[in-house]
């Protein structure tokens, strides 16, 4: 499965979906993880560990939004989001 992490839309939200631990559990488990390029920024993960985790780091939402099976987030997804859910 492809699991997504795009970063919290949400203000004041600095939370994340994963913490690189957990992707390192589902990449262990043969599934493909996508992280949104600064998305652990507020819990002081930064790419380096998502990508050292087995994450593949992309560049923005809509890469993670396009390929993901699994959306993973903190908060509900947002207005803006929703328009995005398959």
């Amino acid at each position: 499965m492809i699991v997504g992490v795009p970063t919290e839309v949400k203000a004041a939200e600095r939370r994340v979906g994963l913490t690189p631990a957990s992707v390192r559990e589902l990449t262990a488990n043969d599934h493909r993880v996508l992280v949104q390029s600064g998305a652990g920024a507020g819990i002081g993960a930064d790419d380096a560990a998502y990508e050292a985790a087995g994450a593949a780091v992309v560049a923005d939402a809509d890469a993670v939004w396009a390929d993901a099976e699994l959306v993973v987030k903190v908060k509900e997804p947002q207005p803006a989001e929703r328009a995005r859910l398959r």
